[in-house]
């Protein structure tokens, strides 16, 4: 079995997803396992559905859509950790129980600097994964020590974007 590697999409420009997403096709498309996760996104990206498409590529869909974590009630934050929680434990549970060749973790980073992944238990994670599997991370701001463990770094920096001039994301463009 091939060692897998710890892949990092960050910065502040557009494309981390899409940098993961290709991963994960390129992977499928060479027969691997992929599950793919997503932590403060919204289901009604376009993404989804073709991923979704793809038999060697299993999506854990969110059971509910919030808006920015940042912005959310109390309740509705509460709320948001209880079903992340859930997201966790079912990413550490499913690639300790089972074989796939990448796991993508979408706004991985977002969830980790927000404690929504626990620290010790995600950097746990990653020191111990299982050998062959790839793992890609995306978000912006990653920690050193999450720099640290990754095997790729890439870093996305916006130079200009449409949404500084007030242009709102676009279906089948930003989601």
């Amino acid at each position: 079995m091939e060692q897998g590697l710890i892949h990092i999409y960050c910065g502040d420009g557009k494309g981390k997803t899409s940098a993961a997403i290709g991963l994960a096709v390129r992977a499928a498309g060479c027969g691997r396992r992929v599950l793919f996760a997503r932590f403060l996104k919204n289901e009604n990206s376009g993404e989804l559905k073709i991923l979704d498409s793809i038999p060697e590529i299993e999506v854990l869909h969110l059971e509910k859509s919030y808006g920015f974590f940042k912005t959310l009630s109390g309740e509705e934050r509460e709320e948001a950790q209880r079903m992340y929680a859930r997201l966790w434990a079912e990413i550490l549970e499913r690639t300790q129980r089972e074989e796939f060749g990448l796991l993508v973790i979408d706004e991985f980073m977002a969830a980790y600097n927000y404690g929504l992944i626990p620290h010790e238990e995600a950097l746990r994670f990653l020191r111990e994964k299982p050998e062959g599997l790839e793992i890609a991370l995306t978000g912006r701001d990653p920690g050193p020590e999450l720099v640290e463990l990754a095997d790729y770094v890439s870093e996305i920096h916006k130079v200009k974007h449409p949404f500084d001039r007030g242009i709102r994301a676009r279906r089948g463009i930003e989601f």
